[in-house]
């Protein structure tokens, strides 16, 4: 890249923070609408740039990978997670490829317990109750949850967000069990206990939550695994839908086997499958977990970061 501001594609929607400082610091290309990937290849047609920040709409298969121009250098993807892209296929063609870790940590795990406390506790149904009126006394054994205080958790992946929920997890003194590929230092365990392989962890699992990092290929999630938790068990999911097998999952909750699901993320989004909407077990939000003024002005910003870094030539902030 030149000295002269560098021509980007800002494919998508950012904050009005980020927006201007893209107007000021670049030479952008700034649209009304988030990009999909027929409409960035139409752009890059027309405006030949240096960078593109794209988000999870814009899914950059191998053959789309290859269809880019040569003149691109950067790809800059303004979240953690880049499973809507073929990473390694960029980075053959020789193009950089950054994302936004860090930045989204604390508000993914603040949703991800959110959601954990709203499948044990039945928000959906005690909010639809007061949508409707109330009206109806309840008795000691109606509408019960389950306590999450002292439960046992287990974590699938304990990178920052995952340790980040295990942190909010102890405030509500729960035993933190965990699967990762590797195990962590003692200093970052904080006596959390370690799982190598994932089965022999799930019979221990009264909570069950998914914080594996984008990129995970493959259905983690499938019928014997819900099958091994214990029965009575509440799964929560902010990582991937990818990861869920959603049929075993649906089954698991309508036959007893879960108490309850807290779900960000699905298979297909937003055309989600709409059987978990008439569950009144499954406490979900529309892929939120990043939603907060504070984070989604740091994601937007850790991305022009990144192409700034490269357009200066001191390299990629955070390669993927």
């Amino acid at each position: 890249m030149n000295a002269s501001p560098p021509r980007i594609l800002v494919a998508r929607r950012l904050t009005p923070a980020a927006t201007e400082r893209a107007r000021r610091d670049f030479d952008a290309q700034i649209v009304e609408h988030d990009l999909d990937t027929a409409e960035v290849m139409d752009a890059l047609r027309q405006r030949p740039v240096e960078a593109i920040l794209i988000g999870p709409k814009v899914r950059l298969d191998a053959a789309a990978v290859a269809a880019l121009p040569d003149g691109l250098k950067l790809i800059a993807n303004s979240s953690v997670g880049y499973d809507h892209m073929d990473a390694e296929a960029a980075r053959a063609r020789g193009l950089i490829v950054t994302n936004t870790p860090d930045v989204l940590t604390d508000c993914t795990a603040d949703l991800a317990f959110l959601l954990l406390l709203g499948a044990c506790r039945r928000a959906h149904e005690y909010e639809a109750i007061m949508r409707k009126g109330w009206r109806q006394g309840f008795g000691m054994p109606d509408m019960l949850g389950v306590r999450p205080s002292g439960k046992t958790l287990g974590i699938v992946g304990m990178g920052r967000i995952g340790r980040a929920m295990a942190e909010r997890a102890r405030g509500f003194g729960m035993r933190i069990l965990y699967h990762n590929r590797s195990r962590l230092p003692a200093d970052l365990e904080q006596g959390a206990e370690y799982f190598a392989d994932l089965h022999s962890m799930l019979p221990h699992c009264q909570i069950l939550s998914l914080h594996l990092p984008g990129g995970q290929a493959g259905t983690l999630m499938d019928a014997a695994a819900f099958a091994a938790l214990p029965k009575g068990a509440v799964f929560v999911n902010t990582a991937r839908g990818s990861l869920v097998d959603e049929d075993a999952l649906i089954e698991a909750l309508t036959h007893g086997q879960l108490f309850a699901a807290g779900h960000d993320v699905f298979r297909k989004e937003p055309d989600y499958d709409m059987r978990f909407a008439a569950l009144p077990n499954v406490f979900m939000a529309p892929h939120m977990a990043s939603a907060t003024r504070e984070t989604r002005d740091a994601m937007a910003m850790r991305a022009l970061d990144n192409i700034a870094a490269v357009a200066a030539g001191r390299g990629p902030i955070d390669p993927v």
